[in-house]
């Protein structure tokens, strides 16, 4: 084997050179571009026909090739303008960091691989415990995303509340606005849609506690063992807060596991004026946060907080003999010894690098930005007589729809989906649709922190303006 042709250093620090050079000249027209950048059929034949080859090209071809015909074609979800689903408006200082863990290629899973990474992770996350109300004996892990951090909790839940043999009978209530991940990641562990409980909302979307109750008193009267509470800290539909502390309270009682999928909102116990609307999940067992959400980080960085950590080292500690060399007799811990993975790379480090930088204080005031960007869309949407605030701004989220009185629901169902689509098609705003109380709705959420109130105004009238062309072909 040619050792010179597999490492092409020479090639690859011109190529990276180059590469930065593309990057920032893009980053820096993000701005001017549309939110989309669709592929074609043709896009998708061509690359379809690309093969592995027997001898390899020269880097700086396939790395045009990359940049021009698979890295363009995406949804920009870090768009001042995209606010869609939640997007992903990340930090050019993440994506500083993101490079330099790459390039150094840590193995974070042990203590003794990486020891300077770890001290930094655990640092972070035990900043974030504290932040949350968590005592001493609190801990957790930096993990991949939202998904993975409500599946581990579920995990600790199940392995703390339920014995083996218990396992065909716990039950878990999760509300009609709780994320999809979780009651994947239920049936993931063993728990059925059967024993899944969904409980209704009220008129602002939370989980009724009065009905969680009756649900959890049911079920053990049946003889069912029920066993962990998945509450909200900002659903991904309006941004609702669960009665976090109504919750607490019941699980307390029945001795139930609270965990808090705090994915998305979580991130406003850093503000200083919206902190206050998380009282309560100091109560919580175990939370879900993801940076890559309203930390402004690259994808994926996500953290499990857990109030006692010994119940993650319950779940998932192992020792195998190939890893003896590696285990540590201090405090400190392994960090794959806290979750699913055993190889994992430091994701903490690039939000450690984000955090150092900007401050904390810089951090709070663009998240309250978000919750600002919302108000100000509520504000001129109020202003167009045909438009139903379905849910008010809150969490940076509002949800609307236009709904004309002289059409029927239907009608009105598809003129917003129709609405939606026209936005995209001219690609100056990435507004989507979901579905609340049975309407097809538009969903704004607005968390980018270089989004200005003129965007919003200008949004808001060219959805106005779609409405009108659109109610003159009905």
């Amino acid at each position: 084997m040619d050792i010179q042709q597999m490492n092409q250093n020479d090639q690859i620090k011109s190529v990276v050179e180059t590469f930065i050079q593309k990057f920032w000249k893009e980053n820096q027209e993000l701005y001017r571009r549309k939110i989309v950048h669709e592929i074609n059929d043709h896009q998708l034949a061509k690359l379809s026909t690309i093969e592995i080859p027997a001898k390899g090209r020269s880097v700086e071809t396939v790395m045009n090739e990359m940049i021009e015909d698979i890295y363009k074609y995406r949804y920009y979800a870090n768009h001042p303008r995209y606010l869609g689903f939640v997007p992903g408006p990340a930090s050019l200082l993440s994506w500083l960091g993101d490079i330099m863990t790459s390039a150094y290629n840590l193995h974070a899973g042990s203590w003794i691989n990486c020891p300077a990474a770890s001290c930094i992770e655990q640092k972070l996350i035990h900043w974030f415990c504290n932040l949350t109300g968590y005592g001493e004996e609190s801990g957790g892990t930096f993990v991949s995303g939202g998904s993975i951090a409500n599946m581990t909790a579920l995990i600790a839940a199940r392995d703390k509340i339920l014995s083996e043999d218990q396992l065909s009978l716990g039950v878990a209530y999760v509300s009609d606005q709780t994320h999809s991940s979780v009651t994947k990641g239920l049936r993931m562990i063993g728990i059925p849609n059967s024993r899944i409980r969904q409980i209704p909302t009220d008129s602002s979307f939370r989980m009724d506690p009065s009905q969680l109750e009756l649900a959890i008193q049911s079920d053990y009267s049946n003889g069912l063992i029920p066993f962990v509470v998945i509450a909200s800290a900002g659903t991904t539909n309006t941004g609702s807060i669960d009665p976090l502390e109504a919750i607490s309270a019941i699980c307390q009682t029945y001795h139930l596991w609270m965990h808090v999928d705090g994915a998305y909102g979580a991130s406003i116990l850093l503000t200083k004026q919206y902190k206050h609307l998380l009282k309560g999940i100091e109560y919580s067992d175990s939370i879900s946060w993801d940076a890559h959400k309203w930390l402004f980080q690259t994808y994926g960085c996500s953290m499990i907080l857990i109030k006692n950590k010994k119940n993650l080292l319950n779940s998932f500690s192992t020792h195998p003999e190939y890893l003896n060399d590696l285990e540590i007799e201090n405090d400190s811990m392994n960090t794959w010894d806290m979750g699913i993975e055993l190889t994992r790379p430091a994701r903490g480090l690039k939000l450690w690098l984000t955090m150092q930088v900007l401050g904390c204080n810089v951090l709070s005031t663009a998240i309250e930005h978000g919750f600002q960007l919302a108000q100000w869309a509520e504000e001129e949407l109020k202003k167009e007589k045909d438009v139903e605030i379905i849910s008010p701004a809150q969490l940076a989220i509002v949800t609307f729809r236009y709904a004309p009185c002289n059409i029927t629901e239907k009608q009105k169902d598809q003129l917003n989906q129709n609405i939606s689509k026209k936005m995209l098609e001219n690609g100056y705003a990435g507004i989507f649709t979901t579905e609340l109380n049975g309407k097809k709705v538009l969903r704004i959420c607005s968390i980018h922190p270089d989004t200005t109130k003129s965007d919003i105004i200008h949004i808001v009238s060219l959805l106005n303006h779609y409405c009108k062309d659109l109610c003159e072909e009905i």
